[in-house]
């Protein structure tokens, strides 16, 4: 018994060191993660659908898919997991981690960086590194219709203008045939460049039994 604990242990100050979470904080995690596979070693999309604070999240099926891309776990690889388990879903938690007081302004830009790259990953879902006008438009299109007040249409119109200002600004001498590529995480870092988002995009440690993630708002 005492050897399990202690190999516990090492396990969780490994994971402490790679992903910034105390030790306490993983333990609580891993109560979670038992609770969403029903004690099995691995979870799957369908058991986080089944979160309730997920229900009404215009992006929850992005939410959902980063947690199974192999980009956001601190692999070297891309493609997405049919499964994954409490180490891979620890790693993509990490994205949410609050910043401390303690972090250098060296480990703050690192921090932002690393939040940004898992949102840009987020939309790019074909992993070819830019955020084309199809992925775009698709992000827009869930946000703006899922309010019930905007049909497809206007949101498309919407996401393709949008989009063309990007492509203003970020290429602003295009001829009018050049074809504008998409959002590389260059002009991604750009576009967010005063958003305000070490401290909003994070996880919150509630009750054992549930898991609140925000990006920008609150989902309590």
């Amino acid at each position: 018994m005492g050897a399990s604990q202690s190999r516990a242990e090492n396990q969780y100050k490994d994971l402490s060191e790679r992903t910034g979470f105390s030790t306490d904080q993983i333990k609580n995690l891993h109560k979670r993660f038992q609770l969403l596979s029903g004690n099995e070693e691995t979870i799957s999309r369908e058991n986080l659908d089944s979160l309730p604070s997920f229900v009404n999240n215009p992006i929850k099926k992005q939410i959902v898919e980063a947690f199974f891309d192999k980009r956001n776990q601190h692999q070297d690889e891309v493609g997405y997991s049919e499964e994954i388990g409490f180490e891979q879903f620890l790693m993509v938690l990490s994205h949410f981690r609050p910043p401390t007081l303690k972090l250098t302004d060296e480990e703050k830009a690192a921090l932002r960086k690393e939040k940004l790259r898992f949102l840009f990953n987020m939309h790019d879902t074909d992993n070819d590194g830019t955020i084309d006008l199809a992925e775009y438009r698709k992000v827009v299109e869930e946000l703006l219709s899922s309010c019930g007040t905007m049909g497809l249409d206007s949101a498309k119109a919407i996401a393709d203008a949008a989009m063309l200002e990007v492509a203003s600004t970020n290429v602003p001498h295009m001829a009018p045939d050049e074809f504008y590529e998409g959002i590389t995480f260059e002009h991604f870092e750009q576009i967010l460049k005063g958003l305000e988002m070490e401290s909003r995009m994070h996880i919150r440690f509630l009750d054992v039994d549930t898991i609140a993630m925000r990006c920008g708002k609150s989902t309590s």
